[in-house]
Parts: C-alpha cells; sequence; structure tokens
C-alpha cells in the first residue's frame, strides 16, 4: 500500500518524555514529507500547542496539516487557513461549566485561544497547559461568566485517583449534547457532540482526496482510538495503553526508542 498521510498524536507519541522529537524521527518524517507525503498532526492540545512541532517538522513547506483540540478544528500549516471549526455553542458551554462548580476539586480549563480561564494560576494542570500550549493564564472570578464565546473544547482536570471515580458525574446530563474522551490519566476532554480524531481526518483526506486506507496513523492514549480505527494501518507505539494495543496493525517502539522512525522505514524508502 501506498501511503499519502502520516497522522500523528503528538504527547507520548510524536515526542519524547522529554517533550522533544528526536532527531531519527525527524529525520523519517521529513523523509516521507520530500516524497509527498501529507503530516498532519492530530492533538488533543489547544490550537497554538501545535505550533512547536509543526515548526520543527517544517509543516508549512509541505501543506501539513495541524488538528487540533482533539479534531475540533483544522488548519492548514502553509497558508494558515481554518479549513474546519467545531465549536461548542456557548449556552451548553456555560451550563457545562455551572454543571462542573458542583465538584470544587475538579479543574475546568477552557481557552478562547489565547488565554486559559481560570479562577487560580495554581488549579491543577493550569500552568502544564499554559506552557505547553503557548497560552497566557487570565484569572477571573467565575469562568462560567467569563466564558462568552463558544470554546471548541472544554478540559476537566484532576489527579487520576479523583477525576475517574467523577467520569459519570462529569458527563451526566450532557451525553447528547457533548462528546467526551479521557485523553490523558488526569485529563477528561469534552467537545461539540460528534467532534473526534476519526471525524476531522475523514474531512482532511476528503478534501486533499485521500481515501482512509491511504493513511497510516499513529498513537499511544484512549482519544486515538478513533484515529487508529479510521486509518487503513494504525501504530500504537509501544508505550501506548492497553485498548489502543489491542486495536492496532502494528505495535512499535516506544515514543523513547523512536517507534516512529522504525515503523516508516519499514514502509517507505528512507
Amino acid at each position: 500500500m501506498e501511503y499519502k498521510m502520516i497522522a500523528l498524536d503528538l504527547d507520548g507519541t510524536l515526542n519524547n518524555d522529554d517533550k522533544v522529537i528526536t532527531p531519527r524521527t525527524k529525520e523519517a518524517l521529513m523523509a516521507v514529507q520530500e516524497q509527498g507525503v501529507i503530516v498532519a498532526l492530530v492533538s488533543g492540545r489547544q490550537a497554538p500547542g501545535l505550533q512547536r512541532e509543526a515548526d520543527a517538522l517544517h509543516l508549512e513547506d509541505y501543506h501539513g496539516l495541524r488538528i487540533a483540540y482533539n479534531g475540533g478544528r483544522i488548519q492548514d500549516a502553509t497558508t494558515g487557513e481554518i479549513l474546519y471549526n467545531r465549536a461548542i455553542d456557548n449556552a451548553t458551554a456555560v451550563e457545562f461549566l455551572r454543571h462542573l462548580e458542583k465538584w470544587p476539586e475538579l479543574s475546568p480549563i477552557v481557552d478562547d485561544g489565547e488565554y486559559i480561564y481560570t479562577t487560580d494560576a495554581n488549579r491543577h494542570k493550569v500552568q502544564d497547559e499554559s506552557r505547553n500550549n503557548n497560552l497566557k493564564v487570565r484569572i477571573v472570578e467565575n469562568i462560567a461568566e467569563a466564558v462568552t464565546f463558544s470554546p471548541v473544547k472544554i478540559l476537566t482536570a484532576a489527579p487520576n485517583e479523583i477525576l475517574v471515580p467523577h467520569l459519570a458525574d462529569i458527563r451526566r446530563g450532557f451525553e447528547d449534547r457533548l462528546s467526551f474522551v479521557q485523553s490523558a490519566p488526569w485529563f477528561y476532554e469534552g467537545t461539540a457532540l460528534g467532534v473526534s480524531k476519526a471525524g476531522s481526518l475523514g474531512k482532511a483526506c476528503e478534501r486533499l482526496g485521500i481515501s482512509p486506507e491511504e493513511v497510516m496513523a499513529f498513537g499511544d492514549a484512549q482519544n486515538d482510538m478513533s484515529m487508529l480505527d479510521f486509518a487503513g494501518y494504525g501504530v500504537a507505539m509501544g508505550n501506548a495503553c492497553d485498548e489502543l494495543k489491542e486495536m492496532a496493525d502494528e505495535i512499535t517502539a516506544t515514543n523513547n526508542e523512536d517507534g516512529i522512525a522504525l515503523t516508516l522505514s519499514r514502509h517507505f524508502d528512507i
């Protein structure tokens, strides 16, 4: 099979545990782009958070894609054009944020593409999200009142032992309006109903005339399951969760062991 698109999750997949792309992995991805293959970064991160990796792989030179917010937004890395954007309507977003107020131990993280809105800059994972996604922090008295826009994603953050017992509480009453996925042990993501990595990949491929069979996808977490299911060839990293490994076509080496480069070298002349 001739693959025309490589779809990559970022954290735990493209990046090693030091949050950098290793030289060997970068070299392999640059080589496939030189052969005309589209590289799509497909992440749960907020849109500004994909810029560093897009720059490192020179996606602007090859019409690569930045797919952010777990599939909520698709952007052409060369032109900057937003090809798709699916936000949560403001009324639902405000209602959901009010709902989360019932559990003070949970930290909502919501952004407008420039700022994270929070009542306390030291809430769980707020500083990490600010740093990793090139977002400033705006302290507000009440998040629900401050959100006058339509966010693409609302993140609920808490330590895993606190978050997991609350998963049913978080989504209760919103299952018919929002899609939920756990993207990390400490994150539960809410997006507009139907938004997923697979859905956005499908839209991108349709626009580019690429069939799902011509897509190779790499991931490590539960929110990558739809993407690997969509792709003609799905690769789970050696450090991936068990659910992803069970459904993958291949389990490669870990993100610290150049797993992406190893697989690409077997399928491409690089």
